[in-house]
């Protein structure tokens, strides 16, 4: 996108879906300021305009993902809970993508706001690295933080063995969520 070209609004928004719709990858938001002579700010209007009007766009801390509907029956969702420290988060995500299952998000149900949902879509250990890191750099806390490490994550994998064999790793780390009897 040549920056001296100013877009209208409408265009600009054409222009970021065609963009995330081509990409496998994250774009940052900066990366599509830069690209298209905005800020950063107008940007952020752009995307929340684009999901207002039904676009499957996800924030993830590695950028803005365009989520393509997907073929049933190429894919097995399921929800697992679990619970954990802080400090083994790097050790569930890379038990879980180590046998080939994404983490789509990480669910916490807040007793004020209900239920809080980020965007993960990690996939690979790189990926784990990356959300990890920036954790660290941003001294943020993780949405579990706020329910004693008790949360959920939707995982998806191409075969129900796949994620089968990601639940039996986080019960061997004790990172598997079961109810204790007293």
């Amino acid at each position: 996108m040549n920056n001296q070209q100013k877009l209208s609004g409408k265009e600009r928004r054409d222009y970021i879906i065609k963009l995330l719709k081509n990409e496998q990858s994250p774009i940052t938001g900066q990366a599509l300021a830069e690209g298209t002579g905005v800020s950063r700010q107008v940007i952020v209007t752009d995307i929340a305009l684009l999901k207002a009007s039904d676009e499957p766009i996800i924030a993830t801390n590695r950028g803005y993902l365009y989520m393509k509907k997907k073929q049933s029956s190429d894919t097995h969702n399921r929800i697992v809970i679990c619970k954990h420290t802080p400090e083994q988060t790097e050790e569930e995500l890379n038990a879980i993508v180590d046998c080939g299952v994404t983490v789509e998000n990480v669910i916490v149900e807040h007793p004020i706001y209900g239920e809080l949902t980020g965007s993960l879509m990690i996939n690979s250990r790189y990926d784990v690295e990356q959300f990890t890191n920036t954790i660290k750099r941003k001294d943020a806390s993780l949405l579990s933080v706020l329910t004693d490490g008790l949360h959920l994550h939707t995982l998806e994998a191409d075969s129900v063995d796949k994620l089968d064999a990601a639940c039996d790793k986080l019960n061997e780390l004790g990172i598997l969520y079961t109810e204790k009897s007293d």
